[in-house]
């Protein structure tokens, strides 16, 4: 089989392109032919060694859409992703008139975006929402859960007009700029001069201290990545004491351990299938070209879902 290898840890200009022989799938675990894989934040810090490290060499990606042998067309999660063959452990049938980018966008970043808000934020009807990098894989899809699931607002950042003109699409009542510079008096105007109940960030640093100062009492913000690659500001017992706010991480890859944690990918498959969730593939690259594409992830030129094609 092809595959993008890591032969060393670093930046996209690492990989390397070679062959390897196919995967042997254990008992219990699929074998397919690769139609798709997705592309993540957390492919990058792999890469990188800075986030779930693998001994080297790796191949790096965690999601295909691929063909079984008998003829079924699924997705699922993968240790080798970026590849022409893959293993599965649970695979997801998935119809035939479903794109793969769309598919694939459910999984890792359609998963987080529903537990990002269900079980991490335990968002409640009539509460206002804060999407950070609303137009990115996680958060185009947040966006429209958030409203989904009953919010009263949802507020996305995004950093061009381009972005915020999709975030505003997709179903948001109001779309700002994301820089931590006046992001707090940004996010209060949109929410009609009130704090927010809950504020998802994945980019960190200067972004996640201005979302905790734009919480409402009781608010909460979840965590979930550092796209934007800036120190946090250690949050003290005090400041969420005087504030009553509250600070939650969450890792999807930490949590599919649990029971149930996969269980909402049918009910996102089946809002994907009605119409009513509308998962945005932002580009689609040959397996050749997964240096670029990371390139293109990094240098946060993406919207919505990126999809390698072997």
């Amino acid at each position: 089989m092809h595959v993008v290898h890591v032969p060393r840890h670093g930046g996209p200009e690492v990989l390397t392109m070679t062959e390897l022989p196919d995967p042997v799938p254990e008992p219990g675990q699929t074998l397919v032919e690769v139609e798709a894989a997705g592309i993540n934040f957390a492919d990058l810090a792999q890469i990188r060694g800075t986030y779930s490290p693998r001994p080297l060499p790796f191949v790096p990606g965690m999601e295909v859409v691929g063909r079984t042998a008998d003829g079924r067309r699924v997705m699922g999660l993968t240790r080798n992703a970026y590849a022409t063959m893959a293993v599965l452990d649970r695979p997801t049938e998935i119809p035939e008139e479903l794109p793969a980018g769309r598919a694939l966008a459910l999984l890792v970043q359609g998963l987080t975006a529903w537990h990002l808000l269900r079980t991490a934020a335990r968002v409640v009807p009539g509460e206002s929402v804060v999407v950070n990098a609303a137009a990115g894989g996680v958060g185009h899809l947040a966006v429209q859960l958030a409203r989904h699931f009953g919010a009263a607002r949802v507020i996305g950042t995004a950093s061009t007009p381009d972005k915020r003109a999709l975030v505003l699409e997709l179903g948001a009542d109001a779309a700002v700029d994301g820089a931590a510079d006046g992001y707090v008096e940004r996010v209060v105007e949109a929410n009609h001069g009130r704090k927010a109940d809950i504020v998802l960030d994945a980019v960190g640093g200067e972004v996640l201290d201005a979302g905790l100062d734009a919480l409402a009492p009781f608010g909460r913000l979840v965590t979930y990545g550092t796209s934007g690659g800036g120190a946090d500001t250690p949050v003290s017992r005090e400041r969420l004491s005087l504030t009553n706010t509250a600070v939650i991480g969450y890792w999807l890859g930490g949590s599919l351990h649990l029971p149930g944690m996969l269980d909402p990918l049918a009910d996102l498959l089946d809002l994907t299938m009605a119409g009513r969730l509308r998962p945005q593939v932002g580009g689609t690259y040959p397996l050749s070209q997964a240096r670029r594409a990371l390139e293109d992830l990094a240098a946060r030129r993406t919207r919505g879902k990126l999809v390698l094609r072997p």
